[in-house]
């Protein structure tokens, strides 16, 4: 099976908004559910965890029921950051489903991922054994200390920017978080983060810069534009 792991525990503290970035109204939806709609309309995936804060589980639900969002099996609460989140999910899905089964790790507040972007996620994790999203980088990156000033730049050639999914099999991520309880790794940003950080090799699939992760209220006006055009 092909199962996605929508990350929505975060309280948009960025966003400077009270309501959860994740669950803000964008052209009467909420962004969660933009989410949940591409992967429901995917013909590849077969079902969707949802991790989300616990005074909204129940609010996830609500949605799935009133837009027709079936594919949404499990809502389980996050943890105080987006590894505990993650690791939640897991659990919950090694009772119910495969260690071979597919997870795609997706952030709930990435709404614009696409069907080719995720049927390439399946694809490269089908033939190399993980995928995480990326796109090459297009501008000149520089290393501050103070945000101030710099001296130390990179070959921008040989930089990219990995987006979401993260395709692995659930029985490798299992194994990720468990190694890092054992060599105490905490509060990793991203799944290829804590892959790396574990000496794992990733592979790319394919991204885009629409993409994008609504973090900052210009990331919600450049969203809001997308949708216009579509």
């Amino acid at each position: 099976m092909n199962i996605a792991l929508l990350t929505a525990a975060g309280t948009g503290t960025r966003m400077h908004t009270e309501i959860p970035k994740q669950f803000l109204h964008i052209r009467n939806k909420p962004v969660i559910l933009y989410t949940m709609e591409a992967f429901q309309k995917h013909p590849q995936i077969d079902s969707i965890l949802v991790v989300t804060l616990d005074a909204w589980k129940e609010m996830i639900w609500a949605y799935a029921r009133q837009y027709g969002v079936t594919k949404l099996k499990w809502v389980v609460e996050g943890g105080s950051n987006g590894q505990e989140s993650i690791r939640n999910g897991l659990q919950m899905l090694e009772k119910e489903c495969g260690l071979e089964d597919a997870i795609m790790v997706h952030d709930g507040n990435r709404p614009l991922v696409s069907d080719e972007i995720i049927s390439d996620s399946i694809a490269v994790y089908h033939s190399r054994g993980s995928a995480v999203a990326a796109i090459p980088c297009i501008e000149a990156i520089y290393r501050s200390s103070d945000g101030e000033r710099s001296s130390l730049s990179f070959d921008r050639r040989e930089l990219y920017r990995t987006q979401t999914p993260h395709t692995y099999s659930l029985g490798k991520l299992l194994w990720a978080h468990r190694q890092a309880e054992k060599k105490q790794i905490r509060n990793t940003t991203a799944t290829c983060t804590l892959m790396t950080l574990l000496g794992e090799e990733i592979y790319f699939s394919g991204g885009s810069e629409k993409n994008l992760k609504l973090t900052t209220a210009e990331d919600v006006e450049i969203f809001e534009a997308l949708l216009q055009k579509m």
